[in-house]
Order: structure tokens, then sequence, then C-alpha cells
């Protein structure tokens, strides 16, 4: 019933259908060299991947948050974060990320798709499917780039403002052991961090080009399937 221990558990959730979304139809292309996959399903990909990207982005901000209460006002640490405080955030991530798929997807599905059928990714991603529109998608790029400053940059910046709190607090602690034992709380989180914001704003800030696409392809599969294995390994191993 820690703060801490309640946004891994749903960091797991947020990992396990990450996997979920996409791995099985992946492993069925390798298997039965059968690569089609319909509209529907298709578009149920995209809306999961867009609802759990951004709430992965906030409860890393939530975590982050919750690791400065805990560092720079450890006496206030239970009132802060209490469970109530907790449970709010928690739904307040999981909400905005849906409606910003919500959307999304609605967006994508007035478009016409008359160009290729091929979707350039491993999954319906939202980028490579709106590739394939023969429609104005000037609202969409909009939208994806308003996204990408509320729920990506945003949430980056205050997890950087929250981390230089920390340091500033550590580095005022006189005992070395003290600052150590502050400085090894965060450190799993700032793995998980650098890991999962590093390739999503290599993707989605950075101009695109065709002779990026193969990078982005990697750097998606990075983050939506080696980072939910990662995950559990690094807080495993640190609890």
């Amino acid at each position: 019933h820690q703060p801490m221990f309640l946004f891994l558990s749903h960091l797991a959730i947020i990992d396990i259908t990450y996997a979920s979304n996409s791995v099985p139809k992946m492993l069925a292309n390798l298997v039965t060299q059968n690569r089609a996959i319909s509209f529907v399903p298709c578009i149920m990909q995209t809306f999961l991947y867009l609802v759990l990207a951004p709430t992965e982005c906030l409860i890393l901000v939530a975590m982050s948050y919750d690791r400065y209460v805990a560092i720079c006002h450890p006496l206030q640490y239970t009132v802060i974060m209490s469970w109530t405080v907790c449970t709010v955030l928690a739904t307040m991530c999981w909400s905005c990320a849906f409606v910003l798929a919500l959307i999304h997807v609605l967006l994508l599905q007035r478009l016409p798709f008359c160009r290729s059928r091929e979707v350039n990714h491993f999954f319906c991603e939202l980028l490579s499917v709106l590739k394939l529109a023969c429609g104005d998608t000037w609202l969409n790029k909009v939208a994806i780039f308003a996204a990408s400053i509320l729920f990506l940059l945003g949430p980056f910046c205050l997890v950087l403002v929250s981390y230089m709190h920390i340091l500033w607090a550590i580095l005022k602690i006189k005992s070395v052991e003290g600052g150590k034992k502050a400085f090894s709380t965060c450190s799993s989180h700032l793995c998980v961090v650098g890991l999962f914001f590093g390739c999503a704003l290599v993707v989605y800030m950075v101009p695109d080009s065709s002779q990026e696409g193969d990078k982005n392809k990697i750097l998606s599969l990075f983050y939506s399937l080696f980072n939910p294995v990662l995950n559990p390994i690094i807080y495993s191993m640190k609890t």
C-alpha cells in the first residue's frame, strides 16, 4: 500500500497490455507469413497504443513526484502522498490518456485511405497509419504535435525539475551514507525514465524523413516491447 508500489502496479498493467497489444500479432506474422490485418483490429491496436503511451508518461511523472516528496519532504510524506492523492493521480493519468487516444482515433477515422494498404511498421502505429491517408492530414499532425508537447515533452520537463530538486536535496545531506541511500531510491526510476522518454522524444519530436523510417521503427519497438521486458527486471533487482 505504499505509493511507489501503487504506481509500479499501474506500470506493470501498462507493460503487460503493451506486449499483449502488439506481440501476439507480430509472432503470428513471423510464423504464418500472413501479415494481413483488418481495419478494426488495426484501429484497436492504434487506440490501445495511444492510451498506454501517454499513461506511462504520466505515471512516470507521478513516480518522480513521489520520490521528490519522499526525499525533500520526508516528514510530510504520509500526509502529502496519501492513498486518496495517489488514487486520484493514477485515475487522472488513465483518464487523460483515454481522452487523448479517443481524439486521435476520431481524427484518424474521418480520413479516406486510398493509397497503399501496407503499414510500414511492426504494428499499427499512428504515424505509419497516417501516411496511408490520401486526405488532408494537417489537423492530425497538429494534434500529434500538441500531444507530444503536453504528454511527452511536458512530463519529461516535470521529471527533470523533480530530480533537480532531489539532487539539490541530496547534495545538502552531510552524511555520505545518507546521500547514497537517498540517490539509490531513485536510480531504478531514472533508468526507466531515460529509456522510455529518450526513445519517444526521438520518434515524435524529431522531424520525420524517409531515411529515418527504419530507425523510428526500431525505437518504437524498443519502448513498446523491450521497455516492458526491462522494467520488471530493473525494479525487481532494485526491490
